[in-house]
C-alpha cells in the first residue's frame, strides 16, 4: 500500500515530548531529514533537537512555507498565538494535523483560512517508545485522503484508530491519560513490595516485567480480561484474597470515577473555545 504522506514535506510546530517522539518516529521510518523542518520557541531545546536529529529549525511561518503537512504539537495555551502566526502561510494544499490536547477542529478552523483540511489527533506518551495509541478525527474540510495522511504519520509511533470527534473526550480520559493510571498502579505495587521487605530495585523489576507480560497476554491471547484474571485466581488462594480487598476498598468504582472525571475535564477544556 502506498504511503499517502510519503515524500510530502512535513513541518512539526513544537519540539516538546510529543513533537520529538513524532520526529524520531518519522526518521526511523522512510522519512529523510531533508523532508522535515521544525519550529521550537526555546533556543536550548531547538539546539538539542538539531544536534540530535539533524533537522532544520525555523520560525513557524517559514516552516509552514516549506511543508505540505503541518503537525501542530504545541501546548493548548500556546495554540492561538501559533495559529495567528502561521495562518497567513497556510494555503489550500496544506493538511494541518493537530496533536494539541483539548483543541477542537472547530477552534483550529476558526483561526485558519477557509477550507483548510484539519485532522485532530489524540496520541499518548508511549509514542516515545513506538507504542502509542492514537485516535484521529476529521474536521469539517478533511476527507478520507486527509485522514490517511494523518494515519500514515502517526503509525510511525504506534497504533491509530479513527473516531468521531464527539468521542475524543472519552479517548483522552482512557488512552490519553491512561499511561498515568498504569504508572500510578505500578508505583503503588512497588511500594507494597517494599512494605513486604523487598528491595526497591527487585520490586520494580518484578512489577515492570509482570506489567509487560500481562499487557502482551491481553493483546495476543484474544481472551477477555475477566478470563485472564480468573485463570490466576484459585479457590481460597492468595489472589482472591487480594481481589476481595480491592473490592472492599472500592478500587473498581474509584477507577470508573477517575476516568469519568478526566473525560469531564477534557470536555471543559474543549468548551473553553
Amino acid at each position: 500500500m502506498t504511503d499517502p504522506a510519503a515524500r510530502r514535506p512535513v513541518a512539526i510546530l513544537g519540539g516538546g515530548k510529543i513533537g520529538e517522539a513524532l520526529l524520531s518516529g518519522l526518521l526511523r521510518g522512510a522519512r529523510e531529514r531533508t523532508d522535515i523542518v521544525l519550529s521550537e520557541k526555546y533556543p536550548e531545546r531547538a539546539e538539542y533537537l538539531t544536534a540530535t536529529f539533524g533537522v532544520q529549525v525555523l520560525e513557524p511561518a517559514e516552516a509552514v512555507g516549506r511543508a505540505e503537512i503541518v503537525i501542530v504539537a504545541v501546548k493548548p495555551q500556546d495554540i492561538d498565538t501559533l495559529l495567528a502566526e502561521i495562518a497567513p502561510a497556510i494555503g489550500p494544499g496544506h493538511v494541518v494535523v493537530s496533536v494539541a490536547a483539548g483543541v477542537t477542529t472547530a477552534h483550529l478552523e476558526r483561526h485558519l483560512p477557509d477550507g483548510v483540511a484539519v485532522v485532530r489527533c489524540m496520541p499518548n506518551t508511549p509514542a516515545l517508545v513506538d507504542e502509542a495509541m492514537t485516535a484521529i478525527c476529521a474536521g469539517a474540510h478533511a476527507g478520507t485522503e486527509h485522514l490517511e495522511v494523518a494515519e500514515a504519520l502517526l503509525a510511525s509511533v504506534g497504533k491509530v484508530v479513527r473516531v468521531p470527534e464527539s468521542q475524543l473526550d472519552a479517548v483522552t480520559a482512557l488512552s490519553g491519560s491512561g499511561p498515568a493510571y498504569f504508572f500510578f498502579l505500578v508505583e503503588a505495587m512497588i511500594d507494597a513490595g517494599i512494605l513486604l521487605g523487598l528491595p526497591r530495585a527487585l520490586a520494580a523489576d518484578l512489577i515492570v516485567q509482570t506489567a509487560i507480560g500481562s499487557a502482551v497476554m491481553l493483546r495476543d491471547s484474544g481472551e477477555h480480561p475477566v478470563q485472564l484474571r480468573e485463570a490466576v485466581t484459585s479457590p481460597a488462594g492468595t489472589t482472591i484474597s487480594a481481589i476481595r480487598e480491592l473490592e472492599v476498598h472500592g478500587v473498581r468504582a474509584a477507577i470508573l470515577a477517575a476516568i469519568e472525571a478526566a473525560a469531564l475535564r477534557s470536555a471543559e477544556l474543549g468548551a473553553a473555545d
